[in-house]
Formats: C-alpha cells, structure tokens, sequence
C-alpha cells in the first residue's frame, strides 16, 4: 500500500461539481491499494501517518504531528499510484488491486484513519472522477509503502 501524504494549509474534494469534502491545516492523502495489502498494512500506514512530525514548532522545525496541531485530514484513494511505466509510453496499472480487493481497504483505512486521530476526516469517493484542490505547506510531500516495514 503506498500513501502520498501532503502537508496542506488547505485542500477540497469536488466531485459532480459539488464540494465532497473541505479543510484548513492537515494532510491530504493519496492512498494506493495493492492486491497483496492487508488490514496490518493500513493499522500500521495510518499509526505511522499520524505520529509524523511534520509540522512545526515555534522554530519552524518539524517536531509536531497531526494530532498535536489538532489536524485535519483528507484521505482519497488513488490507484495510479501503482503506476508501471517501464514500458511503452501508457501506463500499467497490473499491481493495482482491483475494486473488489481496494474499496474494502480503502474503507478500512478512513476508518482506522479516524479511529487513530480521534475525529472524522474527510474523502474522497472510491472509483469517482474527482477534482482535488490543495495548497501544498512547506511543500512538504512524502511517499510511504507499506512494503517498507517488511
């Protein structure tokens, strides 16, 4: 499971043209599903999340996590994180699980996303045609894999 975490001073999910979801300081998340992901990859994705220290202190330096600064967050599934361009010039989107395998996991993630940080956050919509706003903070962005725990 990859997550591609954006520390945002505000970000929006528009989908249909009405607003999905809005926020001010937190993090936006791109979650990416693979078929191999499992209910540990999402506990362990969304502690480590979290927990980071990302944001900052009186002295700019990173020392607070999103609980400390009472963050908020956005989480949005998006498979094409798991994107294979090795070949040819169009993308393979073969490692990306399928919906039967991704939807209940990207479920189990904004659940255990909220159960974690305490509040409810907002999303995304599995499989919809989204627009997704954000103004990136720092910029800071950070790609996390699951498989790096391993």
């Amino acid at each position: 499971m990859k997550v591609v975490i954006q520390r945002v001073s505000e970000a929006s999910v528009h989908i249909h043209q009405e607003i999905n979801a809005v926020m001010q300081q937190g993090l936006l998340l791109f979650v990416g599903i693979e078929n191999e992901d499992s209910k540990e990859d999402v506990e362990w994705l969304c502690r480590k999340i979290i927990n980071m220290r990302i944001f900052g202190d009186e002295n700019a330096a990173m020392n607070f996590s999103l609980k400390d600064v009472d963050g908020d967050a956005i989480i949005v599934s998006q498979f094409t994180l798991h994107a294979s361009t090795k070949k040819g010039n169009r993308p393979s989107f073969i490692q990306a699980a399928k919906p039967e395998i991704a939807q209940p996991l990207y479920l189990d993630f904004i659940s255990e996303f909220e159960k974690n940080l305490g509040k409810t956050v907002g999303t995304g919509e599995f499989g919809a045609d989204m627009k997704v706003e954000l103004l990136n903070d720092g910029p800071v962005t950070i790609l996390l894999d699951s498989k790096d725990r391993r």
